[in-house]
């Protein structure tokens, strides 16, 4: 093992042991070289390790510090029907609470909310999962959430409806209704429409620069694309949602019931 690995396994036990705790800075880069009797550049190849990881921050004139962990996501695939149950109950009981607080166990009150109405066209993907023409009008929403302690949102969120079939309810063409007690699934209801069942289909890949700036990815760290297709009691596909989730933070359950013999 090179000496900078060494040195990366010392530090990362030390981290993952408690020894070095969330937030703590370092010594620095001269002092850490002299106590593990290195080069300044072997010390700093090891903090590169480490950062690579997630397991530090370094901040320019400040010093390193170790990490502190993301709020953690779980999204699993009972989040679907809790969302159901909840889309006819009273709106005193929908706004208490919201997917993303079912998601992460946070308080509507540890969250800041953006959403943004766009018009768009179907393009040959949407059309051909939406069953429309090419070019059909489309109401785009874009979504983001964040916990209060952190500057990054949890996902990126554009959320796909087909623009004739919710102007029914012109409420539903208005951002300012957002955050809306319920969400999708009540949304739809207010139009007498009823989900059948959700399709999700997953993916992943290495981030674009963009979508690293913006969920604080740190480098190596991929992201998991979901794609939502959402599909009414007609078997008519109602929503499509296209997520990008951050991979060091988000873990997807699954649970399949299985009949028994």
């Amino acid at each position: 093992m090179a000496k900078y690995e060494q040195i990366a396994d010392a530090l990362r036990q030390s981290i993952r042991a408690g020894e070095l705790g969330p937030g703590e800075r370092l010594p620095a880069e001269d002092k850490l070289a002299q106590q593990y009797r290195t080069s300044v550049p072997t010390l700093q190849r090891a903090l590169a390790e480490l950062a690579t990881e997630g397991l530090i921050d370094k901040r320019h004139g400040v010093g390193t510090f170790v990490r502190t962990p993301r709020q953690r996501v779980e999204r699993n695939n009972d989040r679907h029907q809790w969302e159901k149950d909840r889309a006819r109950r009273p709106q005193t009981e929908r706004l208490k609470t919201g997917s993303t607080e079912h998601d992460t166990g946070l308080e509507v009150t540890d969250l800041t909310f953006h959403a943004e109405y766009r018009e768009a066209k179907a393009d040959e993907d949407l059309a051909a999962v939406f069953g429309v023409p090419v070019g059909t009008r489309l109401l785009e929403r874009i979504y983001r959430t964040n916990s209060r302690d952190e500057d990054a949102p949890f996902a990126l969120v554009h959320s796909y409806l087909v623009h004739d079939m919710v102007a029914a309810n012109p409420d539903l063409l208005d951002h300012t209704n957002e955050p809306w007690p319920g969400g999708t699934q009540n949304q739809l209801y207010t139009i007498g429409i009823e989900l059948d069942r959700i399709e999700e289909r997953i993916t992943a890949r290495p981030p674009t620069v963009e979508e690293a700036e913006e969920l604080g990815l740190k480098k190596g760290v991929s992201v998991i694309l979901l794609r939502k297709i959402c599909t009414d009691i007609n078997d008519r596909v109602v929503e499509v949602s296209d997520v990008t989730l951050s991979g060091d933070r988000t873990e997807l359950v699954f649970t399949t019931p299985l009949k028994r013999w």
